[in-house]
């Protein structure tokens, strides 16, 4: 069934269906940025009250721009840009707690934390707050817990989940149980269960701390990319995706039972990835895709369909990514219940895309805002780790609330001593030292006795250093990563084997029978 079938069945009541899209004027938009060209499936593009993060294109390495939200219009080609990372920046996440903190993950196969300044970046930035290791490909994802605070999580494409307590700038918890790269997750409300989509067409509802598998199922039948995203607190997914055919289509799961959709529904026959965007205060999601200039939004309801088409946003301009406002940075006077960023495609432009419901009064609509998540941690990441869920703290959107944004410390294993670091004077010193000495060339033969017990006792002097050194804490994590590979692959050799030796079986078993029809015949 198509869209535009739905609208015969009679006119539904709801305050939702005149939603209508409403682009920012040319003086509000950002112009004049690289907007990254990489065909990796993410928003590259990502909002909150203060800043909006935006990757760009770079010959070497990877950076993103941070501009404080007001500094519309067109962007000096000289901007101050955030340039850590030695690869192409793949995904960029904010804080919801601290509205000064992004973090962002790279194809260097690092995830990274920066702090941002209240003005915006004055210089290019370099200087990371923390940078983690764990993955063995490039990470592909990140994504913010709801609830707790200093807990994210990141997927690479080595088929690995790692859950990150940032505080400490530790692992919490390594899930392997993709067998291919992984597509997409989404927290639920409260953060006790995450939904992934993997290569391998299945949806799965995860326990993030346990790294269990509670139910699982194939979603979509086509070759493309699915995403996923949770409905609330209803214990219902929306994926999107592809069938058989190369159709787009949307589903509707329950997340206790993964073996048959609640509803499946074709929307159009375009190749473009369908982003889901999922408001739970207005229960409304939106429906954008990769390289499409429309927006389509849908109204949740807790029956069958489901899901109710409203309308949708036309634009005649393909957007590379959306980024979105969390609702607290949403301007209630112009009953604004979402805003989108939208990266074109064609244009090095960020537009932003207001989504308003039209009503006559100024006054504040309490039935179109109600009270939204507000950024104050409702759980410490100690406490989540031990088994503790909690709902979002929920903040008065007529009253607002005053957050103090502060500035992380790094954890102590990651400090670096200032005595330790060489001034500029030393190293010059050193460096002149090293040029005023004098080259003495030794001409004996390289099979020598005496140069090769010289060159064995300088390796053994070596190795000692190298052996009594302690061991850093990136190490130790590379080799637990390292231990974790070679686990997975002798449980792959040894369920090869078990398989090799059935199949011998019954190989053997085959053979014998012949052999008895054989000998039976030439009785």
């Amino acid at each position: 069934m198509t869209n535009s079938q739905l609208w015969w069945r009679g006119v539904r009541s709801s305050k939702f269906r005149h939603v209508y899209g409403r682009p920012a004027k040319r003086e509000g938009c950002y112009e004049n940025i690289k907007i990254t060209k990489n065909a990796h499936d993410s928003n590259f593009c990502a909002a909150n009250p203060k800043f909006v993060a935006i990757v760009t294109e770079v010959a070497g390495g990877g950076t993103f721009l941070v501009l404080p939200i007001h500094n519309t219009g067109r962007l000096d080609f000289n901007a101050s840009r955030i340039t850590g990372h030695r690869g192409p920046v793949l995904d960029v996440k904010w804080n919801p707690f601290n509205d000064n903190i992004i973090a962002s993950c790279s194809d260097d196969c690092t995830v990274k934390l920066w702090y941002i300044p209240d003005g915006g970046l004055a210089t290019h930035l370099s200087e990371w707050l923390i940078d983690l290791h764990g993955h063995k490909r490039r990470v592909g994802y990140i994504e913010w817990h709801p609830t707790a605070e200093n807990i994210l999580v990141s997927a690479g494409f080595d088929h690995l989940m790692i859950v990150w307590d940032v505080g400490c700038g530790e692992a919490v918890n390594v899930i392997d149980c993709h067998p291919d790269v992984i597509y997409s997750m989404s927290f639920n409300r409260d953060g006790s269960l995450i939904a992934t989509t993997c290569k391998d067409k299945k949806l799965r509802i995860i326990e993030p701390r346990r790294g269990i598998v509670l139910s699982e199922g194939v979603c979509h039948a086509g070759t493309k990319a699915c995403k996923v995203v949770f409905l609330g607190n209803t214990g219902r997914v929306l994926t999107t995706g592809f069938s058989r055919h190369s159709d787009r289509q949307y589903a509707v799961w329950s997340q206790n039972d993964l073996s048959a959709p609640l509803c499946i529904e074709t929307i159009d026959c375009s190749s473009g990835v369908l982003f889901p965007y999922y408001d739970h205060d207005t229960r409304i999601v939106f429906l954008a895709g990769k390289g499409d200039g429309n927006i389509r939004y849908y109204e949740v309801v807790d029956q069958a369909p489901w899901l109710h088409y409203l309308n949708q946003f036309l634009s005649g301009s393909p957007q590379r990514g959306l980024g979105f406002m969390p609702k607290r940075g949403c301007d209630t006077t112009q009953c604004e219940i979402f805003r989108f960023y939208k990266l074109h495609a064609t244009k090095g432009m960020c537009e932003p895309i207001s989504m308003i419901v039209p009503r006559k009064s100024d006054t504040f609509q309490e039935d179109l805002f109600p009270d939204t998540a507000a950024p104050t941690p409702a759980v410490s990441a100690h406490d989540w780790i031990n088994g503790r869920n909690c709902n979002p703290v929920l903040m008065s959107l007529n009253t607002g609330v005053s957050i103090q944004m502060h500035k992380p410390q790094p954890p102590p294993a990651m400090v670096v001593p200032i005595a330790a670091l060489p001034t500029t004077n030393n190293n010059n010193i050193k460096k002149y030292a090293f040029l005023s000495q004098e080259t003495v060339p030794d001409y004996r033969p390289r099979d020598s006795p005496n140069i090769m017990a010289s060159d064995e006792y300088k390796r053994g002097e070596r190795t000692e250093q190298l052996g009594d050194s302690p061991k850093t804490e990136f190490q130790l994590q590379r080799a637990y990563s390292r231990q974790c590979e070679e686990l997975k692959l002798l449980r792959k050799q040894l369920a090869n084997r078990e398989r090799r030796i059935r199949e011998l079986e019954e190989q053997v078993q085959t053979l014998q029978l012949q052999q008895r029809k054989a000998q039976s015949s030439h009785k």
